[in-house]
Formats: structure tokens, sequence, C-alpha cells
């Protein structure tokens, strides 16, 4: 994942972009990951929190939406590596 500059309106943009694209079916499957692999009460309330924030990303700061992205990516990591196991 890139590592966003907070100062930067680009890099805010992108940030927000990114987010935005995300779908409450995907928040839902990345909840349920991050659950199964007990990832801690607050990183999993703060996806659920994202979940709610659905596309509008312009309510959110973007400290959380780093946070919500850097999750994602792990979890996204972490599902590619148990897929390439089971091959």
């Amino acid at each position: 994942m890139p590592n966003y500059d907070l100062q930067d309106p680009t890099d805010l943009d992108i940030m927000r972009g990114h987010f935005d694209m995300v779908t409450h079916e995907e928040w839902d499957e990345y909840i349920e990951l991050a659950e199964d692999k007990k990832m801690g009460y607050k990183n999993i309330n703060i996806l659920k929190s994202a979940r709610k924030k659905t596309g509008i990303s312009k309510y959110m700061s973007p400290k959380v939406i780093n946070w919500v992205l850097n999750l994602v990516e792990r979890l996204d990591a972490e599902e590619d590596e148990y897929e390439e196991e089971d091959e």
C-alpha cells in the first residue's frame, strides 16, 4: 500500500477514492475476515464504522481512512497468501 501524505490534498483525494470504491458487501467480508483472524476489538470496530460510511469518505478523518485502508491491505495480503497455500 502506498504511504499517503496526510497533508497533501492530492494524496487525500486518492485515499478517499480508494475508500469510496469499497462496497458494503466487501466491508462485510473484511469484517468477517478480521473477526476470524482475531485482529482486535479496535480494528474490527473501525471496519464496522467504515462500513457505515461506505461511499461517503468526506465524513471521515484522513487518519481513520488511512488506518482502515491499511487494515484492508493487510487482510487482502493475508487472504492472497491463504489462497496460494490452497493451490
